[in-house]
Order: C-alpha cells, then sequence, then structure tokens
C-alpha cells in the first residue's frame, strides 16, 4: 500500500441487506476533519456487532466503516491542539456509527473528539479499556456521587458481568474495595468473574425472577445494569434504602416495568449512563480514574487480541453472548 492507502473492514447496503468486506482506500476517501489520526488498536463493543450484522439502524449512510472506538498516533493536523506524532483515543460522538470509525488504519476527525493518551497506559491498553471501560468508570463514578463508598455495608450488584462493560466493573469495583456480586447466564465464566474480583456469583435467572410484590428483600447497596428490560425493574425493587442503579444498557430489551414505589420509599436513584456525548470535563475525569484506579494487571486476562479479518466471524458472536470480556483489534496483524 502507498502511504495514502490504508486497510479497512467497509459496510455496504444493496437492496436493505447489509454486506462486510476487507478494502483497500484512498486517504482522500476519509471524512472531512481537522486530524488524520493512523490507527494501531480498535475494539470490538456490542454496538459494533449490531452495525457489522446489520442490526438496529444504526447506520443510515453507506459505505461505511465501522468501529465506535480506537486509539493512535495524529499523522496530520489542522488543530493546534494535536501535532503529528501524538498519542491519542477517541470513543463516543457516534463514531462508528455516523462518522467513520475505528476498523480501519486511517481515521479523519474533529480534534474536539479526541483526548491524548493518559501516560500511564499504553495505546494497547486504552483500547483493551475503551467504550467498554470509560462507561464502567462513568458509571462507578455516578454512584460514587450517589454516595456509594468503598468498604460500606452490603453488596454491588453487576449484571452482564462477562461483557465488556461488565468485566471491567467487576475488575474497578473490587479494586475500589466493594464486594462484588456478578449476574451473569453463562456457567462458564465463573472462574473468569472470580478472578477479576467478583465475591459472589448469581445466575442471570434468579435476576430475572420478579419479586412477590412492588418492594423485594433490600440487597444490594448498589448496581451497574448491563441488561436493561424487565430485569432493571426486578434490580430497583431490592435496592438498599437510597441505594442506585447506573444502568448502560439494554441488551435485554428498552422495555421497563417499575412502580413508583422503590423511588418514593426507599429513596432509590436510576442512573442513565451515555459515554457517547459525555461532556469533555467529565471525559477527562473519567480517562484520569481509569488510569489511576483500574487494576491493569487484569486487563490482559480479560483481553483477546485479533486482526481486522476477525470482526466478522465474531460479530455475530457478541450479539450471541458468546464473546467474554474485551476484544481488542490490532491494525497492524
Amino acid at each position: 500500500m502507498s502511504g495514502t492507502s490504508f486497510k479497512a473492514l467497509v459496510l455496504e447496503e444493496t437492496e436493505g441487506k447489509v454486506a462486510a468486506s476487507l478494502r483497500t482506500l484512498e486517504e482522500q476517501a476519509l471524512p472531512e476533519g481537522d486530524v488524520t489520526v493512523a490507527i494501531r488498536y480498535s475494539t470490538l463493543n456490542y454496538k459494533d456487532g449490531m452495525i457489522v450484522q446489520g442490526q438496529g439502524k444504526l447506520v443510515r449512510k453507506y459505505p461505511h466503516v465501522p468501529g465506535i472506538d480506537f486509539a493512535g498516533v495524529v499523522d496530520k493536523s489542522d488543530s493546534p491542539k494535536f501535532k503529528p506524532g501524538d498519542e491519542v483515543v477517541l470513543t463516543g460522538y457516534r463514531v462508528g456509527e455516523v462518522h467513520w470509525g475505528g476498523f480501519a488504519a486511517k481515521a479523519r476527525v474533529k480534534a474536539d473528539w479526541l483526548i491524548k493518551r493518559p501516560q500511564e497506559i499504553s495505546l494497547k491498553q486504552a483500547m483493551a479499556l475503551g467504550t467498554a471501560g470509560f462507561t464502567a468508570m462513568l458509571a462507578v463514578m455516578a454512584l460514587e456521587e450517589r454516595g456509594l463508598k468503598a468498604g460500606g455495608e452490603g453488596e454491588v450488584l453487576v449484571t452482564g458481568a462477562a461483557g465488556g462493560v461488565g468485566s471491567v466493573s467487576v475488575a474497578l469495583l473490587s479494586r475500589l474495595g466493594h464486594r462484588v456480586v456478578a449476574g451473569t447466564g453463562r456457567a462458564d465464566s465463573h472462574d473468569y468473574l472470580r478472578d477479576l474480583g467478583a465475591a459472589t456469583i448469581v445466575d442471570r435467572a434468579e435476576l430475572a425472577t420478579p419479586p412477590k410484590g412492588p418492594l423485594g428483600p433490600e440487597r444490594w447497596s448498589g448496581a451497574i445494569d448491563n441488561v436493561g428490560g424487565e430485569q432493571l425493574g426486578n434490580i430497583l425493587a431490592t435496592l438498599r434504602y437510597w441505594g442506585s442503579c447506573a444502568a448502560v444498557g439494554n441488551a435485554g430489551g428498552i422495555k421497563f416495568t417499575a412502580t413508583v414505589i422503590p423511588f418514593l420509599l426507599r429513596g432509590i436513584n436510576l442512573l442513565g449512563i451515555d459515554s457517547n456525548t459525555c461532556p469533555m470535563e467529565r471525559r477527562l475525569k473519567a480517562w484520569a480514574r481509569l488510569a489511576r484506579d483500574m487494576p491493569l494487571d487484569k486487563l490482559d486476562a480479560l483481553t483477546t487480541t485479533v486482526g481486522l479479518a476477525d470482526v466478522q466471524g465474531l460479530a455475530g458472536k457478541i450479539l450471541q453472548g458468546q464473546v467474554r470480556g474485551r476484544t481488542v483489534i490490532d491494525l497492524g496483524r
């Protein structure tokens, strides 16, 4: 390939059907932006799986390069914020949905979307955390701001614990001194979750069983819910007094069934976490906390590294819950 050509996973839509293929593109094909980045790493997230599989109508314009985050080195810059050689990280801003994303060896984006790589972590570690780790940190911060204290009484529940956000949440909360209960439907993930720091494993079927009334026994001091659907209502009914639940994902559907009783009688908080349009000040704070508080020795245990050619085969598996932890895409492979 020439200096301006690069490999990319490109999606095309024909008669309503989306197909992905590895192609070589020229730099002039990139969308407008202030900064051109030579991408070193990206990740495969649940949303990426939907996009590659043509589900959810998250992409409206084709051809398209998916990949909702990336880390790399600035190649060209028209912005005073960055110069060639700077190592940068991008999550959010609907990259990989509206704007071309990280499943390519190059990207061109707005300078305001980028942050410089935190010094304490490498580019690969930044993507081993990626959107999932960033989202998990936002959830932890939101719970702390509502009173969750490390070493306090009670347990913190993490649902969908074997997934990307769930895995990082378990490791983070455990490192911060919380007693973590990991909810999962995957029996083969129990040892994995204990190694990340889970004190107890609870089966997804138990969490899906609603309490007998609008309030159940007080079980959780806090919760990070990656599943949504009817299960979310069950969690809210079993939070302890003044407990909080950070709702992150809706893999179980967007149907919400709950009464006002837990809010009125226990003063609980339901916290929506949106990592896409997070303000820059909070974005930088979350990355600084990740660099400081994430047990980096756990990253290898929850990370699998693959090449861009492997993405298509893994996209369907992540939607079926068959991909555990974090999947880093090495654009050099």
